[in-house]
């Protein structure tokens, strides 16, 4: 979802406490869900089609908002371990057998897009579900889109910094003019479909002040993609993020987390049903990364005080509100797919989060 530096193991230092970062009075937290439709197992160890992942999504969307979540973000994709390379498509399909949820991106790939095409495709999307759509932009954690879409990596920042800036235009919705390096001008150019009540956005930051900035000047707000460590140590970049909407004098904007996990009825089931999986995504990520093999020492770490919410609902609901509290975070974002777990013990996990982690943070945000 993020920059790929924001995937880097962390340091597992303690960290200071923090106080509470300031908040706008944007009602209460909302709580959602992120999958990247990653390649599952069944539950005899069977490969599932990418074909039935993308229905089994489906599947867990409509979970999702029957168990009370406000939202639902799907990512893209471009690689052999995750199914979903069209997200706003799976949208569709969610908005035709949902009613409430909200429904977004996790994120849309905008450096290897064209903007204006991809905020037709989300007033398409807001269309279709009655108002129900966002946006969530971002550079994402992986690169294959480059070379796919005929890219050059060389052009990696100029590519986001003006299809961002043509995408904050075509937000507003009225007749675009602008100017870049890497697409002809465009004169005037008005959108459509026209959305009933505007396209909410947000963009993913994984953890650079300058992305941080680059929320601010568009006006979008940003979600934190905290992929590992203690989540405290973003609170820099929330501090900033609210400096620069001083300065700016522009509005007060929400804040929204993004993190992994998997909730199982106890601790101990869901290191059981989880580990594997886990492992084998994170040393397949190290090895074409660079980064040294990780063991179960690191996933435990991470579940007991980095920023993987795993474990019982009773064990994960006071982590995910500790890191509301710290950072003043308006939404939390689960990212509840970890590589092959089936689609069964997804639907397990989406289960326990809507009905007792989220009432549980919820006490605990109003205590």
């Amino acid at each position: 979802m993020t920059h790929p530096d924001a995937l880097a193991p962390a340091s597992s230092a303690p960290v200071k406490r923090l106080e509470p970062s300031p908040t706008a009075d944007f009602g209460p937290v909302q709580f959602g869900l992120d999958t990247f439709g990653d390649l599952t197992v069944d539950l005899e160890g069977r490969p599932v089609s990418s074909a039935q992942v993308i229905r089994n999504v489906v599947a867990e969307g409509v979970e999702a908002e029957r168990v009370g979540l406000d939202f639902f973000g799907v990512g893209e994709h471009h690689r052999d371990d995750f199914a979903i390379s069209a997200p706003e498509m799976v949208l569709a399909a969610l908005a035709s057998v949902t009613q409430r949820i909200r429904l977004g991106t996790a994120v849309t790939v905008l450096s290897s897009d064209d903007p204006l095409r991809a905020f037709e495709r989300f007033s398409t999307l807001d269309a279709l579900s009655s108002g129900r759509a966002e946006a969530v932009i971002g550079r994402g954690s992986f690169t294959e889109s480059f070379p796919l879409f005929g890219l050059d990596l060389a052009d990696y920042e100029t590519l986001f910094s003006e299809k961002l800036a043509l995408f904050a235009q075509a937000l507003k919705e009225k007749p675009i003019h602008w100017e870049g390096t890497h697409r002809p001008p465009v004169a005037g150019a008005q959108l459509m479909p026209r959305s009933e009540g505007g396209i909410p956005a947000w963009i993913g930051v994984g953890g650079s002040p300058q992305s941080v900035v680059r929320a601010v000047e568009n006006e979008i707000p940003m979600t934190l993609a905290i992929i590992g460590g203690d989540s405290t140590r973003f609170k820099p970049y929330v501090d900033l993020y609210h400096r620069a909407q001083d300065q700016t004098g522009g509005p007060r904007l929400p804040l929204g987390v993004h993190s992994p996990g998997f909730i199982a009825e106890s601790d101990d089931d869901a290191v059981d049903l989880a580990r594997d999986a886990w492992l084998a995504f994170r040393n397949r990520l190290g090895r074409e990364r660079g980064w040294g093999p990780a063991g179960v020492d690191e996933m435990l770490q991470e579940m007991r005080h980095g920023s993987l919410y795993l474990g019982s609902p009773e064990t994960v609901a006071p982590r995910i509100a500790r890191t509301i509290k710290a950072l003043g975070a308006n939404r939390f974002d689960l990212k509840y797919s970890n590589g092959t777990l089936a689609h069964e013990h997804l639907m397990t996990s989406i289960r326990l989060y809507g009905e007792e982690v989220v009432p549980r943070v919820r006490r605990l945000l109003e205590d």
